[in-house]
């Protein structure tokens, strides 16, 4: 069998994809910090709450492990193979932010707006993001 060859990582080191992955990452580290703040959350039935902010908790230090991973990668070019694995996870943090730009947009909520910030990097961001989740996932 053949192995595939990840061209994500040509997107990602060349391209500077890294860039809105870095960015999403710390943004989903901040949605977790602040989820009792969500609104969502809120409206969601009290049981859920405690279960929902442990997992948060339990989260975090795996986007500080996988923030570290893509420092290091871009150092030394064999290593961003290594992100290969991380795919799904990066694929998490990009459509986290991109649903919380959306929901900001949206709903006006002062949640979703204080934790997006600059609405109008955000916008540009939306597209940046649709490529990155294209080519992340790209095999040849």
């Amino acid at each position: 069998m053949v192995e595939k060859i990840w061209l994500g990582r040509i997107y990602f080191k060349d391209e500077g994809g890294y860039e809105i992955v870095l960015k999403s990452l710390n943004h989903y580290k901040n949605r977790l910090k602040t989820l009792s703040n969500s609104p969502e959350l809120k409206e969601a039935a009290a049981m859920f709450a405690p279960v929902l902010n442990q997992q948060a908790m339990k989260t975090i230090p795996m986007i500080d492990e996988t923030i570290k991973k893509i420092q290091d990668s871009l150092n030394n070019a064999e290593s961003v193979n290594n992100l290969q694995d991380d795919i799904p996870f990066l694929e998490k943090a990009l459509t986290c932010y991109e649903s919380d730009i959306h929901k900001a947009e949206d709903t006006g909520y002062e949640y979703f707006v204080k934790l997006v910030g600059d609405m109008v990097q955000a916008r540009k961001d939306l597209e940046t993001i649709k490529i990155a989740l294209k080519k992340i996932n790209q095999f040849e």
